[in-house]
């Protein structure tokens, strides 16, 4: 698969995401399926979670999104009785159409017709215009990362793997918005300190390594 091929769904559950991957393929959307692996689970119960992530190439995420809404929405039909989204309020449905990417297909596609249902539908200019103002706030940087920045200049003088990775992270780190879209994590005062720290920490472990190994007269 192609080294432009980015992260657009992750499931729970390896079969849904088979079929999801499935489903994708059969409408001549390529994608691949991988295996995130155990997470960390919580300390209190002692339980890991497994993440299984779908990836495409930007260009098909909306592709895709519209070929899975379309599914979603045959299903609604053989809704339980029971099912959670029923005891949502207005407020909290609408959370779920802007906050899409956060929920299934068929949550989504059911948060709008119970919206509708009560007579405070949405329509699709409207679920745009919300749709861009959210992608904005999720493009922007993460908050000064001040500590991690001056741990990392702590760590490259000491000189060290810590301060490589630290610098290296801080400076390339990217985050996928729903619409595939790549963005930098953090601002770029804080990349530029990354970039300082990576550089600085491979010249201190360069230097420490010599004086080391330097032949003893």
């Amino acid at each position: 698969m192609s080294q432009n091929y980015v992260s657009f769904k992750k499931y729970p559950d390896a079969k849904e995401a088979r079929a999801i991957q499935q489903l994708l393929i059969d409408n001549g959307i390529e994608c691949t399926f991988i295996d995130g692996g155990s997470a960390i689970g919580s300390a209190m119960t002692g339980e890991l979670s497994k993440e299984y992530e779908l990836q495409l190439h930007p260009d098909n995420f909306e592709q895709a999104q519209t070929l899975l809404e379309k599914e979603a929405e045959g299903m609604i039909a053989n809704l339980p009785e029971d099912y959670y989204l029923l005891s949502f309020t207005n407020e909290e449905l609408h959370d779920v159409v802007v906050k899409h990417y956060e929920w299934s297909e068929f949550d989504y596609m059911l948060a709008l017709k119970l919206l509708a249902e009560r007579g405070h539908g949405i329509d699709q200019g409207h679920i745009n215009n919300m749709r861009i103002e959210e992608l904005n706030q999720l493009a922007k940087p993460e908050k000064s990362q001040k500590g991690w920045v001056a741990a990392g200049y702590i760590f490259a003088i000491l000189g060290g793997f810590f301060g490589i990775v630290t610098g290296y992270v801080l400076w390339t780190s990217q985050k996928t918005l729903p619409n595939g879209d790549m963005v930098y994590t953090y601002n770029n005062n804080d990349r530029k300190n990354g970039k300082n720290i990576l550089i600085l920490s491979i010249i201190t472990t360069l230097v420490y390594l010599t004086i080391w190994f330097w032949p003893k007269n």
